[in-house]
């Protein structure tokens, strides 16, 4: 057994040093930041992102009819956000004039193709009617991720969608300002400019709607079922100008107060004057007539007339029979009386 060991030995050792050992990796592969890559991966060229093609109402949205670069989408949070975002900074007019839009507007390409539309065709025209162009667009809101009206809790907004732009007022080039919610504005320059946001935006809300537009025009571009559109906007007349407080002043013609005062004096100090002022009324008045027509309440017997102290209450039998007049008489006296009267008195003694 010992020798056939020693004679094993030698083909083992012999067989462990004819082994294959893997190579060391070279120090020229290892990265410089000792993470392990390699130079081959730093080497690799990067994958460019492929940018989404551009959708139809961006290719109709060009620099002839706005000036609205592309903005990335915005995702979150929640609901808020979309694609296909534009800024809105101005619009071309068909003069080749640019209305700007300030502050830019951020907001779906469709929605801004639509705002766009709607100054070219219409407030365009209308600013020339008035014999100027329109200059600059009033933004007060575009995007903003809030509920509706600015209420916690509340559904959605479509400012939230970047669908909605809320208008304050129209400027124009010769410097006038039109302020869509001002009732000072003429009452038919306003219903042309509700007749055409009506007639292009699915929402439009003002003055008079809800309380929370009464300073500014809300415009969108919801889609709603069976194509249902809301068009709010109450056109108010102007407010009337309110009376002064003061008294007017004193027409020239009028006497001076101390004449006035004189001739009252002079007015009192006539006996007969001030008696005829206080004497009963002259016949034929309506204060006479009035008294005449209406019968006078008699005075009830006391037990002292009733005992024979005082007659003042005739009996039946000793009172003297009524005079009848004749139909003549009393017409002449109808006739005499309704004469008497003021014409808006006389329809009574018909």
């Amino acid at each position: 057994m010992v020798a056939f060991a020693a004679l094993l030995m030698p083909a083992t050792a012999l067989a462990g040093s004819r082994t294959p050992l893997p190579q060391p990796r070279p120090a020229a592969a290892l990265a410089p930041d000792g993470k392990g890559s390699t130079q081959m991966e730093e080497d690799r060229p990067a994958t460019p992102e492929i940018a989404p093609e551009p959708s139809s109402c961006r290719l109709a949205l060009t620099d002839s009819v706005a000036i609205a670069p592309s903005i990335p989408a915005i995702a979150g949070p929640g609901e808020c956000g979309g694609d296909d975002l534009v800024r809105l900074e101005a619009v071309v007019l068909p003069d080749g004039g640019r209305a700007a839009v300030k502050p830019a507007a951020t907001l779906r390409c469709k929605m801004a193709s639509a705002i766009a539309d709607w100054i070219r065709s219409d407030m365009a025209p209308l600013a020339e009617g008035l014999g100027s162009r329109v200059s600059e667009l009033d933004n007060l809101d575009s995007f903003e991720c809030r509920g509706r009206n600015r209420v916690a809790g509340a559904k959605l907004s479509e400012h939230g969608r970047a669908n909605a732009l809320d208008v304050g007022a129209l400027k124009l080039a010769n410097g006038r300002t039109i302020d869509l919610a001002d009732r000072a504005v003429e009452r038919d320059l306003r219903e042309k400019v509700l007749g055409s946001v009506c007639a292009r935006f699915t929402t439009v809300l003002g003055p008079g709607s809800d309380g929370y537009h009464e300073n500014h025009i809300h415009l969108d571009l919801i889609q709603r079922r069976n194509g249902y559109r809301i068009c709010h906007w109450e056109i108010y007349d102007p407010v009337p100008a309110v009376a002064p407080l003061l008294p007017t002043e004193r027409p020239a013609e009028a006497p001076q107060r101390e004449m006035a005062e004189e001739k009252g004096k002079a007015f009192e100090a006539v006996p007969e004057r001030r008696a005829v002022s206080r004497a009963a009324p002259r016949a034929g008045s309506v204060a006479a007539i009035s008294a005449e027509m209406v019968p006078q309440p008699q005075k009830r017997p006391t037990a002292a007339d009733a005992a024979g102290k005082v007659a003042k209450w005739p009996t039946p039998s000793t009172s003297k029979p009524p005079t009848r007049r004749s139909a003549a008489d009393s017409v002449k006296r109808k006739r005499r009386l309704r004469s008497n009267l003021p014409p808006f008195l006389r329809p009574l003694f018909d």
